[in-house]
């Protein structure tokens, strides 16, 4: 096995060692990324087992590869899951996993539009194949989309002033990149308090131009359905908003445009979410918001 690393993953142990249930099964890693999580995966299952991998991010698949029979990477969104298992004849799992977090590879590439701490094109684009990026978001979205963003996505209170400024904005210019959209907002207090702003700003926008909510949602939806009965799924969130959903899912259901899944398929493994030791956020400090839930597969069938 030859894996090159770009990307510390998070809690590794604590989500490898609650997933796996069968030596010899089939495993996803829905969010390959650096590969972290699928090389832990592969030095704990047998030679008879299969872990299928997916990105959406061309450059994560191009940038770090692992040689192993076992293994399959396919360059999709986790949201189409189910079409890539049953492409190959795939029709049940024993355990997903899915990291939500964007990679270091992502978060450092300048070109990508992902950090504040450069000026450049203001992009967020996960797979770089569509053609919503967050100039669209900035320049295109009514006054109405923009107030949903920000108080739903960024959890902010003030949305409808943060909306107004960047309407009044783009009539003079479009925002085209990171340092207009930063140059707009003086926020007073502590460096810590400037860096939560934009750090909420920038997921915000992240959160629209990649549907990440609706397709999360769906993706859990679907996981529900491939699972064995006694699989589990491990999910690593970044935000309370993912954390919310995952956690009401995995305890009573889902909901999607309006529609209602009422079913419990799965059983907490934990009371509690688990979180980075404080070693671990020592060592990755980008860690420290990670919340892993790891629930069971009942023979509930949704409904």
């Amino acid at each position: 096995m030859n894996i090159k690393y770009h990307h510390k993953p998070v809690l590794t142990k604590e989500s490898i060692e609650n997933l796996i249930t069968d030596q010899n099964g089939i495993y996803v890693d829905a969010t390959f990324g650096g590969g972290g999580h699928s090389s832990a995966i592969l030095k704990k299952l047998n030679k008879e087992a299969t872990l299928i991998a997916l990105d959406q991010d061309k450059e994560s698949i191009k940038k770090n590869c692992i040689k192993d029979k076992r293994f399959h990477l396919f360059h999709n969104n986790f949201i189409h899951i189910r079409d890539i298992l049953n492409q190959n004849r795939i029709d049940k799992v024993s355990g997903i996993l899915a990291d939500l977090g964007i990679s270091s590879l992502q978060i450092d590439n300048p070109e990508r539009g992902f950090s504040n701490r450069f000026n450049c094109i203001l992009d967020m684009r996960m797979n770089q194949e569509s053609h919503y990026s967050a100039k669209n978001v900035l320049n295109e979205c009514s006054k109405k989309e923009l107030f949903h963003i920000f108080y739903e996505y960024g959890e902010f209170k003030n949305a409808k002033e943060i909306a107004d400024k960047i309407l009044k904005k783009r009539l003079k210019k479009n925002i085209a990149t990171t340092l207009d959209l930063v140059h707009l907002f003086f926020i007073k207090g502590s460096f810590k308090k400037r860096k939560r702003f934009f750090a909420r700003l920038f997921q915000s926008i992240r959160i629209e131009v990649n549907n990440e909510i609706n397709i999360l949602k769906n993706f859990l939806l679907e996981s529900s359905k491939i699972i064995l009965p006694g699989g589990r799924i491990a999910v690593i969130s970044y935000h309370s908003i993912e954390d919310r959903i995952i956690k009401y899912f995995f305890k009573k259901g889902i909901i999607i445009n309006n529609k209602i899944f009422k079913t419990i398929p799965f059983k907490m493994i934990h009371k509690k979410v688990i979180k980075p030791s404080f070693q671990e956020i020592i060592k990755n400090p980008r860690s420290r918001s990670a919340k892993l839930r790891i629930a069971e597969k009942t023979n509930n069938i949704i409904k």
